[in-house]
């Protein structure tokens, strides 16, 4: 394998900062040069081993930001420890891919980007929404295919979303972001089901709804599922938005699809591993009334066989978060993590992040996934 090019910033710069990917925009780069780092970045798009990220770390190195395309174990953060290292942080608000419990023992501090993506990435949960329900990537293909002899009363026909039913599962930021878009935009009612009641959530929608009803339109409602097989019995729309972990991998399985609409839309923005991807392919090559919108894969990059082929799911590769702002943003955030450990700085301590991609950034560590388990704020 040919080694892979690095380019160098701030050569002079007191601590060394290793980025295995070129991130968007110049404030994340201005936030490390600001902090006296020499920053190195892989110029490659290959997806770097912990082996030659080992290499690269040598034997003196800082601070390091990576992608969730990396394994970050416990064995690489030891490396990175020995190195002099301190601070991590992944490009991205999940951190599946990061040993947390190794890098803690290493007394290596784990950074994310939480706060700078949720409508983004709700947005695209949308996209993939009505992409799927209105079988618009079918009739693209379709119609670019030179198959189009004019119009018919039964041409794709899709799902009218009005007063329909929509299930998110997780109502976190992310999810209920979502939520809101498709009850306030589409007058859906809405069920969601999490280990946590979202009052919050449930107050927005019984405004929103009262607001309807003042204007002479009919109600929406809002209810929290006692279980996830009553979610998937009735919605007409399930969105994903939970966390991966022990009890979510394969969440919806053979059995939870078959409990679903037959013409029921899932998608999935959030993890791939929470489907069993294996299981959707045969249900939607059994279903094709049922349609799927998929922007992550259980095997990434790599699909499933036959997922590629099917007509009723739409796919993309892990765009939810693709817009300028948010990803020139999670860069900021991520090196605004990096950059507050080496130098000392507290935890910030607010939910809002956007001080840190406007004006002067905070003498702050935005998110610091370990924070207490390292007492950084003791």
């Amino acid at each position: 394998m040919a080694p892979k090019e690095w380019t160098v910033h701030n050569p002079d710069g007191k601590q060394r900062v290793i980025v295995t990917k070129e991130l968007p925009g110049n404030r994340w780069l201005d936030i490390l040069t600001d902090a006296r780092c020499r920053v190195e970045v892989c110029s490659s798009d290959d997806v770097l081993t912990v082996d030659e990220i080992t290499e690269r770390i040598g034997d003196s190195c800082h601070g390091a930001i990576g992608q969730l395309t990396e394994d970050w174990n416990a064995g690489l953060f030891a490396t990175l420890a020995a190195a002099g290292g301190t601070a991590y942080s992944n490009y991205a608000v999940g951190y599946n891919n990061v040993d947390v419990p190794g890098a803690t023992a290493a007394g290596i501090g784990v950074g994310n980007t939480p706060g700078v993506l949720t409508e983004t990435t709700a947005e695209m949960a949308v996209s993939l929404t009505f992409s799927a329900g209105r079988r618009v990537a079918e009739a693209d293909r379709f119609m670019r295919g030179g198959r189009y002899l004019g119009w018919l009363p039964s041409l794709f026909m899709g799902m009218r979303f009005c007063g329909g039913t929509v299930g998110i599962i997780g109502a976190g930021r992310i999810g209920a972001a979502y939520a809101r878009m498709m009850v306030e935009g589409h007058k859906m009612n809405l069920v969601y089901f999490d280990l946590y009641r979202n009052e919050t959530l449930e107050q927005y929608v019984s405004d929103y709804s009262d607001f309807l009803v003042a204007h002479g339109e009919d109600s929406v409602t809002c209810r929290r599922a006692e279980t996830l097989d009553d979610l998937l019995s009735v919605a007409d729309v399930v969105s994903l938005h939970t966390v991966l972990d022990d009890t979510t991998r394969h969440l919806i399985d053979a059995e939870r699809l078959a409990t679903m609409k037959p013409d029921a839309i899932l998608v999935n923005s959030s993890r791939g591993p929470v489907i069993d991807e294996a299981a959707l392919v045969e249900h939607c090559a059994a279903n094709p009334q049922f349609t799927a919108g998929l922007d992550v894969f259980e095997d990434e990059p790599a699909m499933k066989p036959g997922l590629a082929e099917l007509d009723n799911v739409v796919i993309v590769p892990h765009i939810a978060s693709a817009t300028k702002w948010t990803r020139e943003g999670m860069a900021t955030l991520a090196a605004a993590n990096v950059a507050a450990i080496l130098r000392e700085y507290p935890l910030w301590e607010r939910d809002d992040v956007l001080p840190f991609l406007l004006g002067d950034v905070p003498r702050a560590a935005p998110s610091i996934v370990n924070a207490a388990e390292l007492h950084l704020n003791q």
